[in-house]
This record gives structure tokens, sequence and C-alpha cells, in this order.
């Protein structure tokens, strides 16, 4: 991974996501991309356009965060854009050939039954960027053991699997696959292709009415240091996360998660 993208919002969190985001891109020689977005705002009655003074205070916060952790020598790049949160990122991911996206679970909530919060839940559901969301106050630490839960093995999009890959080289991690048979299992879901193949080392089959139900009933086994699932257009991510705000009794993880781009 070379560059790594890590929208800024105003989340208590903010200088754990970012110590974490440094302490992940030392270990890939990786630059880091710091992003606040902002919108245009005017006075009623005058139409006075404020858009400088945001932009200054934006540019302005992101260097003091930037002052407030250890660098480790990683290169930061902060960035204060006016624009649309979504348009923008996916544009910020193309121009700087972002290879993983990470942010925090509640960018603005704070009340403890969220696991997403609007914010870092629009941004997993409505862009198409690789993406690992990090726990609260969490730690960085090199992977070891990896739990990918899916309820379809099928894989028919180019490159799905690189991030996934890539941090299974880089880090020698055992990369678990539970396949969870779901009341929407169609024939052929549970074939897994050479692809996925060369990078899983045990695969376990479970039924469950989610693949997060599947997930609660095998983590604790496995005890992965990071959870990946997969972007869907259609199914559990779609449905839990349709408003954005995501409960922890519809979806958490004490881990990180990565999050792939669908699949198919």
């Amino acid at each position: 991974m070379k560059n790594i993208l890590v929208p800024i919002g105003n989340s208590k969190n903010v200088l754990n996501l970012l110590q974490y985001a440094i302490d992940f891109a030392a270990s890939f020689g990786a630059k880091l991309y710091l992003l606040q977005v902002y919108n245009i705002y005017t006075k009623a009655g005058t139409m006075l356009n404020i858009d400088d003074i945001l932009k200054r205070e934006g540019q302005t916060y992101l260097e003091d965060l930037i002052k407030k952790v250890d660098t480790k020598g990683v290169t930061i790049l902060p960035r204060t854009i006016k624009g649309d949160l979504i348009d923008t990122l996916e544009l910020a991911a193309k121009t700087s050939d972002i290879d993983l996206i990470l942010i925090s679970p509640k960018t603005s909530s704070i009340k403890d039954e969220v696991f997403l919060g609007k914010i870092s839940g629009k941004i997993i559901k409505k862009t198409n960027i690789p993406a690992l969301i990090v726990p609260d106050n969490f730690v960085f630490k090199p992977l070891n053991k990896i739990l990918m839960a899916v309820k379809s093995a099928i894989i028919k999009k180019p490159d799905a699997l690189e991030p996934l890959q890539i941090l299974k080289t880089h880090f020698s991690a055992t990369v678990n696959l539970l396949l969870v048979k779901t009341p929407y299992y169609k024939e052929g879901d549970f074939e897994i292709n050479k692809e996925l193949t060369s990078l899983v080392t045990n695969v376990t089959t479970t039924e469950n009415a989610t693949t997060f139900q599947g997930v609660l009933e095998h983590f604790q086994s496995n005890d992965p240091d990071m959870l990946c699932v997969v972007r869907r257009k259609r199914g559990f991510f779609t449905k839990k996360w349709e408003k954005n705000t995501v409960l922890k009794k519809e979806f958490h993880s004490t881990r990180p998660v990565l999050v792939l781009r669908g699949l198919k």
C-alpha cells in the first residue's frame, strides 16, 4: 500500500484514529492523506460567502492535529476541500491513487448504542473505496489472524481481494474464511475459486439468519486481529445501512473491520 486516505471529522477519537493511521502507514512506508471536507455556507440576507474562512480554519485544524501525534517520519499531506463528502472522497481517491481509506466508527454520533455514525456509515455505504474501520481507542499492532465472513464466495470483479492479499502478505497473516449460509443462499455461493483458495488457510461453514450472526457465533473461537467483510449492493449491508447509521445490535466489532468493495 502506497497511499492511505483518512477523512477527518469532529470525532472525539480523531487523535487516536490519526495515530493508528500513522502507525499503519509507517509499517508500509506509505503516504497519508488527511482530508477535511466542508460546504459553502451563507449568511441570510447578505449571501456572505465564508468559503475562505472555512478552508483556512480547516487547514489550521489539520496542521494542529499533526503536531499532537508521533508522525514517525510518515509523509502526511493535509487537505481541506470544498464539496460533497462522497464526491470529494471518490475524486481524492482517484487523483491520489488511494489504496485504502481509514475511518473512525463514529465521526459525529456520541450515542453508546451506535457503531457507525451517519457520516462513517455514509462513507462505507456510498463509496466504492476499500475501507478500514478502526474502533475507538484501538492501538495498531501487526496482524496475525484475519477472519473473512461472507454469504457468497463468488468473485467476479478483478482485484476485489487485493487489499486482503496485501495485508496477508505484508503481515504474514493467516486468513480464515467463514461461509455463512443465510435464507438468501443460492446454489454455487460456496464455490471457492483459485484466487480465494490461495488466500485462506481454513474454511468454516455455518448457517445463520445473517452474516453478522455467523460472525458472532464464530468470532471468539477465531479470535482474529481483523474482521474482513464485503460491501454488497443487496443484502445485509444495504439493509442495515440504508439510513447510514448502524446500531451495535445490528453490527459491531471490537477489532478493525476491513470492508472490501463488492465481489460481484
